[in-house]
């Protein structure tokens, strides 16, 4: 008999591993604790992802309307800077599409899925996998997200390709996604807005108050960050359904390597500058998919199969890591930032060898 396999957290880890454990025959039950469809503050912007993973994991079909992006272009402020060719398309899809995709996919494979539901038991244990996302913690910073629409008949773009905006203590992502919507997701210090409130008349009627207050939130700190550019150019295509904010972000500089077996970012969150996130928890799930197969088929012990997946995580992700978390300081403090703008102005920032070294 197949040993089952328990998932604790139905994000693009968890629901791709869950997923692709089902086409194996593998009895599978995914644990999640919110529902389908919602969004989730995310740069939605998936780059660093290859065939290999995507054919693996079969996602080609939940991937075919994203939105190819070949550049990105930083800004400091207003001022538009170095402008960097990808050596592969970056995917634009919105995770409120993509979760869901993936969610119906599992449940029409067989997978037994629990939404609106925690798990009685979350701690490590022979056939659980945890994947419920990023860990609590005690930080200042935090991330707000929202969708952008233009309206019909407009057809000048909010960006090309994707935009990285430089801030005090912050930075901003800003790219198309699927159905010529766009996403906001931004990086930012808690306490770099307090105080400040935004001029209400400037955004118009907003049906209720948790809308008021997101517009708030976004737009001072958007304010507080010096991008008031950025800020009134976003301010009249706001979709103020699609707002999420998280608070306690806190990036891990290397795999956790404590009790049980961990995928996503329950395993390590990169900064999300690279883009890489959302490749990386499809990139542990593919990590994780032959190990727990000889778990399940009896070919291996519980302990193994932990132990290779850890082994194979390390090996995978900690040189890009310890690049992202020894670049990230650099994006969020004026004088580094000024640094950074010079030598690519210059030419003599690599880009190109940092991006693979940082994905």
């Amino acid at each position: 008999m197949t040993r089952p396999v328990e998932i604790v957290g139905g994000g693009l880890a968890g629901l791709a591993l869950g997923l692709a454990l089902r086409r194996h025959g593998v009895p599978t039950t995914v644990y999640e604790a919110g529902h389908y469809p919602r969004h989730r503050v995310c740069g939605e912007f998936i780059a660093g992802l290859g065939e290999r993973t995507i054919d693996r994991l079969g996602l080609a079909p939940f991937l075919a309307d994203a939105v190819p992006h070949r550049e990105v272009t930083w800004f400091r402020g207003p001022q538009a800077g170095q402008r960097q060719t990808l050596p592969r398309s970056a995917l634009g899809l919105s995770r409120y599409v993509l979760d869901a995709r993936l969610a119906e996919a599992f449940a029409a494979a067989g997978g037994t899925l629990q939404t609106d539901t925690r798990h009685p038991d979350p701690r490590p244990a022979a056939g659980r996998v945890l994947a419920a996302g990023r860990r609590a913690a005690r930080s200042p910073w935090i991330g707000l997200k929202v969708h952008l629409a233009l309206p019909p008949g407009n057809a000048s773009p909010l960006a090309r390709g994707l935009e990285v905006h430089l801030g005090r203590r912050a930075y901003v992502g800003l790219s198309a996604v699927e159905g010529g919507r766009y996403n906001l997701c931004g990086f930012f210090h808690r306490q770099a807005a307090a105080g400040r409130s935004s001029d209400a008349a400037s955004l118009g009627a907003l049906p209720r108050e948790r809308d008021r207050r997101f517009h708030f939130a976004l737009l001072d700190h958007l304010a507080a960050a010096g991008l008031d550019e950025l800020a009134a150019r976003i301010a009249p295509h706001l979709d103020p359904t699609s707002f999420t904010a998280v608070a306690g972000l806190q990036v891990n500089p290397a795999v956790r390597r404590e009790a049980g077996l961990a995928i996503g970012d329950a395993c390590a969150m990169i900064p999300p500058f690279t883009g890489n996130g959302m490749a990386m928890a499809f990139q542990s799930a593919e990590s994780a998919l032959g190990p727990l197969l000889a778990y399940a088929r009896h070919e291996t012990s519980w302990s193994h199969a932990v132990a290779a997946v850890r082994s194979a995580l390390r090996r995978r992700f900690s040189l890009r890591l310890a690049s992202a978390s020894i670049l990230h300081p650099f994006l969020l403090q004026p004088g580094a930032q000024r640094w950074l703008a010079a030598a690519a102005r210059a030419g003599v920032l690599p880009l190109q060898p940092l991006y693979a070294l940082l994905h």
